[in-house]
């Protein structure tokens, strides 16, 4: 019976493994501001990189919203989403060498879309 107790104590025992580095790097917020909003990203990005996205996510929503002289940020952030997007397939997914993007551009502008569509959820 004593050896029943002390086998459960001993599977009871957990053991700590420290969290790779890449997983606590992604807990990481980065606040940015879009529209007078705050946003708090999380992401393996360096924060200076987020800041630049917000902006330019910032400056063609504005600009957006001037042109068509509304307010409704919604209406506004799925135009400049589909401007980006437009932007991005005029470029026909090449780099600013006019080079084919390569699979980590690919991933890159994959997880910018991710960013958008959470900073988009609120």
């Amino acid at each position: 019976m004593a050896a029943t107790k002390k086998a459960k104590r001993k599977k009871a025992k957990k053991k700590v493994v420290p969290m790779p580095r890449q997983a606590r790097d992604a807990s990481r917020s980065t606040p940015v501001t879009i529209c007078g909003l705050t946003y708090h990203l999380r992401g393996h990005e360096d924060p200076e990189y987020l800041q630049e996205l917000a902006q330019i996510v910032d400056g063609k929503m504005r600009e957006l919203a001037k042109a068509t002289q509304t307010s409704d940020t919604t209406k506004v952030a799925i135009l400049a989403a589909l401007n980006l997007a437009d932007d991005c397939m005029q470029v026909g997914r090449k780099d600013v060498t006019g080079s084919p993007m390569t699979g980590d551009a690919e991933k890159r502008l994959d997880r910018l879309v991710t960013i958008l569509d959470e900073a988009l959820a609120g």
